[in-house]
């Protein structure tokens, strides 16, 4: 683990996000340091998936700001959730991979020459030689997951947003890809990923955001998942309050 104090790369001051009114994340405040590694928890519903959204740009603050340090939006490499991908399009692994490097081509431009290198790179580092061709809608859960951090790793990016990484693949597939991370996280890589499962948090995230739509708590992993934490996040998620008129902060707290 990395302990060098670096300044943030993301930092949300006040930051609330809504749909139509109604508050998904609610006054968050707090910074995410360069090269950090960090996962997003929380019961279902408690707004992890938006807060990544709210990070990329993807939803606009209601409230508040996110400030980004030393990196621009267009550069931050996004990995969405597999289930909002649509598998039916005639897209093969080698084209999917290839969007990694839509900076250098342009958004209709050819990938060539180094950069199609990095593509094929990335397709054999993620564990996919001979599949280049194969449509992703023919793939397993588990080989598409590793096509899209194939892409990410072509994207080559400095801040790497993750939205459940690790959901629906087999045990395999999740050490490998958690060597992918470990690696980005070696090359002080500032990675954000939400999850699910405490265990891999504790075991391979030294930071941790805990979130019930309002902050829980935000620090070292072992000091956030506390058992009275945990049981804080449950109780806020199954009370909260769904009054569109939120523009008083309610409890708002800031990272420990």
């Amino acid at each position: 683990m990395n302990s060098t104090v670096s300044m943030p790369v993301v930092r949300l001051d006040d930051l609330t996000l809504a749909y139509r009114r109604h508050p998904a994340v609610h006054h968050v405040t707090g910074s995410f340091p360069g090269g950090s590694l960090t996962a997003i928890v929380g019961p279902n519903g408690a707004g992890k998936s938006t807060l990544l959204k709210g990070i990329m740009g993807l939803l606009p603050p209601s409230e508040g700001r996110v400030h980004l340090g030393g990196v621009r939006r267009r550069d931050i490499a996004y990995l969405p959730q597999a289930s909002e991908l649509d598998r039916s399009f005639p897209v093969s692994v080698t084209d999917l991979v290839s969007l990694g490097a839509w900076r250098e081509a342009g958004i209709f431009g050819r990938i060539k020459g180094k950069a199609l290198d990095r593509v094929f790179e990335a397709i054999e580092a993620v564990g996919l030689s001979g599949f280049e061709d194969r449509i992703i809608g023919t793939l397993s859960g588990g080989q598409l997951q590793r096509a899209l951090f194939a892409r990410v790793l072509v994207q080559d990016s400095r801040l790497l947003l993750l939205d459940e990484p690790f959901t629906a693949i087999d045990t395999r597939t999740v050490l490998d890809l958690l060597a992918i991370v470990r690696r980005w996280h070696g090359e002080r890589r500032t990675v954000i990923a939400v999850l699910h499962d405490m265990d891999l948090v504790r075991e391979h995230f030294p930071q941790t955001l805990l979130i019930a739509r309002e902050l829980v708590g935000w620090g070292e992993t072992d000091d956030v998942l506390r058992p009275e934490r945990l049981k804080e996040a449950r109780a806020l998620s199954e009370t909260w309050n769904e009054d569109p008129h939120f523009g008083a902060p309610r409890g708002a707290r800031r990272a420990a």
